[in-house]
């Protein structure tokens, strides 16, 4: 008899025994001990309490550094019953981060890695009756700090110690996320009581072979077997059967399936997904039927049949970087993910449920688990799966030089080991990246001086991690970092080898120059702006409210993030004189940047075949790269990356003559064959001359056409756009010059407003006068209001109806004027 029983309620947080209080406030040391939720934080405990205000809002954060410096007990009383011979463990999924364990006051466990599951036998030390069970976590920054003094400082982005502890680097702060150093019993834990052995690990490599499916399954049982043990995988209505002998621990069964159908990303196929079981029965008379005995130990899971690789192979330019999956080879149009919560417990499945969907329904088609946060969640990977996300997971490290001290290269390779066969079911996981940006570091960020003979990590990516995913996950590809060239002989960042990061722009440079690179493949870019103007209004309440302001300054975490917003404004706009003007300039052109750089880098199929946006999503309210902000809200930038990522796009591209191209880019799985309309015309919609062409493209592919003199070339830039329009409804705009040199009307419309069947808002404008990115910011109204569309350029004459849900009866007229209705014309002055 096997049981497993969640240890999820019970559990009080207090200090720990000799634990300094010197910084901890009064009234905390008196209330405690408290309540505490398991999987959970003591920051979400001191909360849940009313013990501490919420480190989200104001400048709050900055009066909680105490906690991530101070020593805290978990503890529970445990009821249990002792049975001679039965094995018994505690398993824990997650310990943030520096764990003792201890059973009825003996130590049973010592841990200092966030990133790993323990299973820590404790049958010797539970008694009859009650027991306690107490979990201490000592400071996370005391034992980095000792390390680092220990071992020596090494190039680091950022001044805390992250790089000497296995603990999310995002933890202690990064350029968009809050400085918490948290602890706490951060996954699940049971009680696991067995008198038989039982399944510890299941490990399914899954692959296609032609027209079969071929599941094996690697089998770890937690003790040897005493008597044979009979074994049994089943997939798709096929099941395979093996022994363990007495005195072995292991099984390695394959089931081959024949002509599954297969698990794609979405929009190239269906997500099938196929029920895995693996049992265990001690009954080893059965030949052929394992129907006659119960199983003793159960495993589930989903797996999804599926070739995949990443082809590398050098070209004519270079190195390319394309997923081939199915054979077939898929274009990326990514984002990157970082945790959604700086408390990662309150990430529940429904959360990230919501926010890959937003992935999804933006046409994102992969998400990059970046190497500063997590391995990511049963339940991510999960919905990744259902929803066709393809997910490439980096290994965590970030930003830094890494030494390879014995002590910390043991916890990595176990928790290498540990996440790979963990994460192996999944069909949405299709690469494992061996860092974020430190081989990049190694080159260019004068580390190497610092650095000198000592070790920063390159044996992890080049030997360690490499060698753990070829011996426990041969199926799925693995790269050394991003950005990474393939070579150590080539700098890391060359645009023409593999994977590259671009950050002149943003940090130096107009986002234009993001047409003066050639990519293979683009990992990360962004740029920033602030969340929306809910979410800024539920965390900040300064007055008078400024971009410079208190806590909209502190709710800036960029170095000089301010100013660069400001500098790569002026370009486009002058500087705005309001707050409101300010907000709405801003998020405007984080999503004209971004809508530039994604266009161009696919203009370029195929030569280019992904880019990864910096970032879907943000673990607080902030002002940052990220789409969707803190509280889930979506940015202008939102249903920007949802235009540009269109699986079939228009884009007009500067060309090599001087002139310009119609480019049809097309990401889905049949060919594109449309007649388009190209259009110069007037502000005012006077045509002035018109070009008919088709766009034909094979699947995956490209198509260019360049435009003739009368379209390319203005009569008045200051006045007149191009139009380029397919008979299925795909449009692109073209203006001749920036905005602050348009001869912008003032905008002219109508706007009407009624309620439909479901009691959603429809907003009907009708333009008089050319209107460019025509937004709707209905969360002024109500914070989780929300529309449909934004963006949307109209000419004289045009009109659109955008659907508006969760407006307060009674305003819908505020929707037809500002600040909710906002036109780019109106940031120019005149």
């Amino acid at each position: 008899m096997i049981t497993r029983t969640a240890l999820a309620t019970g559990w009080t947080l207090r200090l720990a025994d000799g634990a300094d209080a010197t910084n901890v406030p009064a009234h905390i040391v008196a209330a405690l001990p408290i309540p505490a939720t398991v999987p959970g934080t003591v920051h979400t405990d001191l909360l849940a309490a009313d013990l501490i205000a919420d480190p989200y809002l104001e400048l709050n954060e900055l009066t909680l550094d105490w906690i991530g410096r101070t020593d805290w007990v978990y503890e529970l009383t445990l009821d249990h019953d002792v049975v001679d011979g039965e094995r018994v463990v505690l398993a824990f999924d997650g310990l943030d981060t520096i764990a003792t364990i201890t059973v009825n006051g003996e130590i049973v466990a010592r841990t200092e890695n966030m990133h790993r599951r323990y299973e820590v036998p404790v049958a010797e030390q539970l008694v009859d009756g009650a027991n306690t069970i107490a979990v201490r976590f000592d400071s996370a920054w005391a034992f980095a700090e000792a390390e680092r003094e220990r071992i020596g400082e090494l190039p680091n982005a950022y001044p805390a110690p992250f790089n000497y502890i296995r603990k999310a680097a995002s933890n202690f702060g990064w350029d968009w996320g809050p400085t918490l150093v948290t602890a706490g019993i951060w996954r699940t834990v049971q009680l696991v009581r067995s008198a038989a052995p039982r399944i510890a690990r299941v490990s399914p490599t899954v692959t296609v072979e032609g027209p079969r499916g071929l599941a094996a399954f690697a089998v770890q049982l937690d003790a040897p077997a005493e008597t044979t043990i009979r074994v049994s995988a089943a997939v798709g209505g096929v099941t395979a059967i093996a022994e363990v002998a007495p005195g072995e621990t292991s099984a390695h069964l394959e089931v081959v399936v024949p002509e599954p159908e297969l698990w794609w990303p979405h929009g190239l196929g269906t997500q099938r997904l196929y029920d895995a079981v693996v049992e265990l029965r001690d009954d080893a008379s059965v030949e052929e039927t394992l129907v006659e005995t119960a199983p003793f130990d159960s495993w589930t899971g989903r797996i999804g049949f599926r070739s995949l690789r990443v082809d590398t192979t050098p070209d004519a330019d270079g190195t390319p970087f394309v997923f081939v999956i199915n054979g077939a080879t898929v274009p990326i149009r990514g984002a990157n993910w970082i945790p959604d919560d700086s408390f990662l417990p309150r990430v529940t499945e429904e959360r990230v449920r919501e926010r890959v969907t937003q992935a999804v329904d933006a046409n994102t088609n992969l998400l990059r688990v970046w190497g500063g946060g997590v391995f990511e969640s049963e339940e991510f990977y999960r919905v990744c799966d259902e929803l066709g996300v393809l997910v490439w997971q980096d290994f965590l490290f970030a930003c830094a030089a890494y030494p390879e001290d014995e002590r910390l290269a043991k916890e990595i390779e176990a928790e290498a080991r540990d996440n790979v066969e963990r994460l192996m079911p999944h069909p949405s996981l299709v690469l494992w990246n061996g860092n974020n940006e430190n081989i990049w570091g190694w080159f260019d960020w004068y580390w190497q001086e610092a650095v000198g003979d000592r070790t920063w990590g390159l044996g992890y990516y080049l030997e360690l991690l490499p060698a753990v995913v070829a011996a426990v996950d041969p199926s799925r590809p693995y790269f050394a970092g991003s950005p990474y060239s393939g070579t150590m002989d080539i700098h890391p960042n060359d645009d023409a080898h593999a994977l590259k990061h671009v950050w002149d722009v943003w940090n130096q440079v107009d986002y234009t120059v993001y047409r003066e690179y050639r990519p293979r493949f683009v990992s990360e870019f962004g740029w920033q702006a602030p969340p929306t103007w809910s979410t800024i209004q539920r965390s900040v309440r300064d007055e008078p409210l400024t971009p410079t302001s208190a806590g909209m300054l502190h709710h800036q975490k960029a170095d000089g993030g301010n100013g660069k917003l400001e500098r790569g404004l002026e370009p486009h706009f002058e500087l705005p004189e309001s707050m409101d003007d300010w907000h709405f300039a801003m998020q405007l052109n984080q999503a004209r940047a971004i809508t530039l750089g994604i266009e161009y880098y696919r203009s370029l199929r195929p030569l280019n075949f992904g880019t990864i946006v910096w970032q879907l999503n943000d673990c607080w309210p902030v002002t940052s790269w990220a789409a969707v902000d803190g509280y889930g809200r979506k940015k202008p930038l939102w249903y920007a990356l949802r235009s540009a990522q269109a699986t079939r796009l228009l884009t007009i591209q500067p060309a090599a003559d001087g002139g310009l191209a119609l480019i049809g880019v097309n990401d889905g799985g049949e060919q594109w064959r449309e007649f388009v309309t190209v259009r110069r015309v007037r502000f005012d919609g006077t045509v002035l001359a018109t070009f008919d062409t088709r766009v034909v493209t094979d699947r995956f592919g490209s198509a260019r056409v360049s435009l003739p003199t009368e379209i390319a070339v203005p009569g008045d830039a200051a006045s007149e756009l191009i139009i380029a329009e397919s008979g299925l409804g795909a449009r692109t705009f073209w203006f001749f010059a920036e905005d602050r040199d348009l001869a912008y009307p003032e905008p002219s419309f109508t706007a009407t407003v009624s309620r439909d069947a479901v009691d959603d808002v429809l907003l009907t404008v009708t333009a008089a006068s050319l209107l460019r990115d025509l937004s709707v910011f209905p969360d002024r109204i109500a914070a989780e209001a929300e529309v449909d569309d934004a963006l949307v350029t109209l000419l004289p004459g045009e009109t659109r109806t955008f659907t508006v849900r969760g407006v307060p009866a009674g305003r819908e007229q505020e929707l037809t004027a500002s600040p909710v209705l906002r036109t780019a014309n109106e940031l120019v002055r005149r």
